[in-house]
């Protein structure tokens, strides 16, 4: 496939079963050979794709390498539940064409949404929803609710966003591959139930551009003092933190002034109840670290084992809770 003619191609989705995820590459020249490391790599990074799918699914499966087609350079991966069910076949086809349809989802685009329309479609299918069968039928619908909320965990994946972009980037720093077929089949059948088709230009838009993720904040966090700083200066302070000493930065000028007056004392095992800004990085295998920790506010700290409310701790609980709507009600 030239260059110029490799375009983006999606299918609609087919009322029909898949249980095979197919990857077909295609080249600049007229061949059939690929650099093996490079091939490998690809498919490490996309069998760990097809894991985090369906972990992020709440379904448990294994995954097998099937045998190859004949035409092409294609590389298909077989996938079951570890555990089966009356409902596994659904299961799998939904995880099968989820995967295609989160794989082929730019960076600015909503996977989770497009899993959901995905889903809605395919489990309207009489295969799926037999009106013959009242019980298998609610077993169904109780499955098509499990993975209709389990699609908003797609969006919140770093792994998913992570594995994918090392799929994409090792393609783009291989320059014979122009193109690339994501596939959710049915091993023994011609059918797709879904499929995306992607050119060389548009490998861009699904690579991260930085390892930095987004601040993780949490409240309502207790932290005993190690190593307070009584004077004003950049040094960090120390404190346990999940049961090991971690640094931080304290971001809140309220109880710096409240140290620095000499208004709060510090002694053996003082704690204080804080509002926290954590940083992070992602290696390639999806390792988070921690690269720094901010105290942004100080909601209390104790005095004799009695805590002692800050002023912008009484400001963040006389904030209104958000109104509860009326979808809300039925969630």
């Amino acid at each position: 496939m030239k260059a110029e003619e490799a375009m983006s191609i999606q299918k609609e989705a087919s009322p029909t079963g898949s249980n095979c995820i197919e990857v077909e590459y295609f080249f600049e020249e007229a061949t059939h050979l690929m650099d093996a490391l490079i091939q490998n790599k690809c498919e490490y990074e996309l069998l760990a794709l097809i894991r985090e799918v369906a972990s992020r699914l709440k379904l448990r499966v294994i995954i097998e390498t099937a045998p190859q087609p004949e035409k092409g350079f294609k590389r298909r991966f077989r996938v079951a539940l570890k555990k089966e069910t009356k409902t596994a076949t659904a299961a799998v086809t939904i995880a099968t064409a989820a995967l295609v349809a989160v794989v082929a989802a730019p960076l600015s685009v909503a996977a989770g949404d497009n899993a959901r329309k995905l889903i809605e479609q395919l489990m309207e299918a009489q295969e799926f929803m037999p009106a013959d069968n009242e019980r298998l039928r609610l077993q169904t619908e109780k499955l098509k609710l499990q993975l209709m909320a389990s699609c908003a965990n797609l969006d919140t994946s770093n792994v998913i966003k992570k594995r994918r972009s090392n799929f994409f980037e090792l393609l783009t720093r291989y320059p014979k591959i122009n193109g690339v077929r994501f596939t959710a089949l049915e091993e023994h059948q011609a059918t797709a139930t879904q499929e995306q088709q992607l050119s060389r230009p548009q490998f861009g838009t699904y690579i991260l551009t930085t390892n930095v993720l987004e601040p993780e904040e949490i409240d309502d966090v207790d932290i005993e003092i190690i190593s307070p700083v009584l004077k004003k200066s950049s040094y960090k302070w120390t404190g346990m933190y999940q049961g090991r000493p971690r640094s931080f930065s304290m971001q809140s000028k309220e109880f710096k002034k409240l140290v620095q007056s000499g208004k709060v004392q510090f002694k053996n095992g003082t704690s204080i109840n804080c509002q926290l800004t954590i940083h992070k990085k992602m290696n390639n295998e999806c390792t988070e670290r921690i690269t720094g920790i901010d105290i942004t506010r100080v909601n209390h700290y104790f005095e004799n084992d009695k805590p002692v409310e800050t002023m912008e701790g009484k400001k963040q609980k006389k904030q209104p809770e958000p109104e509860i709507t009326q979808l809300a009600l039925f969630m």
